[in-house]
């Protein structure tokens, strides 16, 4: 695997590749024997990252990873979770608030059995929480050293700003990464979220780097709609008939033929453009199987020649996006029309 990386200016070092834990648990593989096999794979082939959440298979992934790094495998490995999201059924077991983080990272420490998370992320912005809030409580969890630095997930550059304002003027320790989707099909984070990743020395996970299966080569034109469960969650969102989607399959159909001119499957074009950006750390990987994870390995060393990245760019300009919903959350703003509309 190529030479570890930087994370932002935290002095951490990390494999290009990271493991991402979301297709483990009732979700995607619910074996947990054959998920600890993938996790060791995947350590022992360089990957030095594990990314996993609290309401991924709602904690079974935690749990899990867990299990995967005991007997000594712990201290060789930057362990990064996430909180936000609903755990359970009960409706205050979720956000961004004090009251909650506290619960919530004792109970990924639990599942993770461990003392420390490496990285304990803001899975999304909480509109009904001050974020001076929510990094008071990380803060203190840095010095009760419960965690040992703290990052965001999908925030705008607004709010990206604002945590490091808030940090500077609290005297808090500040948020050291964001986590971001970037994909050949998903470019809007080039505009202002990269760049600003390097501005103020951010780590930068990138996730979703082949476009939530755009990319897999399973997505062509003529072919038979491929079945998945994200399906039912957002519908039409991958439906290659729907008219909507014809911009972003041509330009798949293109990226296809382009990969196999350079020789080199799609999946490891798709993986080598997410790598290639100077401001990401590391690109997650999602495998449910081995045979997904050698796939993925294959990418690790893949390099794409300046006339390769500038085809790209004629295929999808930078800075692109197809669907809002690709970016990973619709603002609240754009989302709700009570907030763009004037009462009467």
């Amino acid at each position: 695997m190529a030479s570890w990386r930087a994370f932002g200016r935290t002095g951490v070092k990390v494999s290009p590749l990271a493991l991402g834990a979301m297709n483990f648990g009732a979700r995607g593989n619910p074996d947990h024997d054959d998920a600890i096999k993938i996790i060791h794979w995947a350590l022992d082939a360089g990957i030095n990252v594990i990314d996993t959440a609290d309401v991924y298979s709602q904690g079974e992934s935690e749990e899990i990873v867990g299990k995967a790094l005991e007997g000594g495998r712990r201290d060789d490995v930057f362990l990064a979770t996430k909180f936000h999201g609903q755990v359970g059924d009960h409706p205050g077991h979720q956000g961004n608030s004090r009251r909650w983080i506290v619960r919530a990272v004792e109970d990924s420490l639990r599942r993770l059995n461990t003392d420390h998370i490496d990285l304990y992320q803001a899975h999304r912005p909480d509109p009904a929480t001050d974020f001076e809030e929510t990094l008071g409580a990380l803060d203190d969890l840095v010095h009760q050293g419960k965690i040992r630095y703290h990052g965001t997930s999908v925030h705008s550059p607004a709010q990206i700003v604002e945590g490091q304002w808030i940090a500077e003027r609290r005297g808090l320790v500040r948020p050291v990464s964001e986590q971001v989707p970037y994909s050949l099909l998903v470019r809007s984070n080039e505009r202002e979220v990269l760049p600003l990743a390097e501005k103020y020395g951010l780590g930068v996970l990138a996730y979703g780097p082949l476009a939530a299966g755009w990319l897999s080569g399973r997505y062509r034109a003529g072919a038979q709609q491929p079945t998945s469960y994200r399906e039912n969650l957002i519908p039409g969102r991958f439906d290659i008939a729907a008219p909507q989607n014809a911009a972003k399959l041509a330009a798949a159909e293109a990226l296809a033929e382009l990969a196999e001119e350079a020789g080199l499957p799609l999946i490891h074009l798709a993986l080598a453009f997410a790598s290639h950006h100077p401001a990401v750390s590391s690109v997650i990987i999602g495998p449910r199987t081995r045979e997904h994870l050698d796939t993925y390995l294959g990418a690790s060393d893949v390099t794409l020649t300046t006339d390769i990245l500038d085809r790209i760019d004629e295929i999808v300009p930078p800075g692109h996006v197809f669907h809002l919903r690709d970016t990973g959350a619709i603002p609240p703003a754009v989302a709700d029309a009570a907030r763009r509309r004037r009462s009467l």
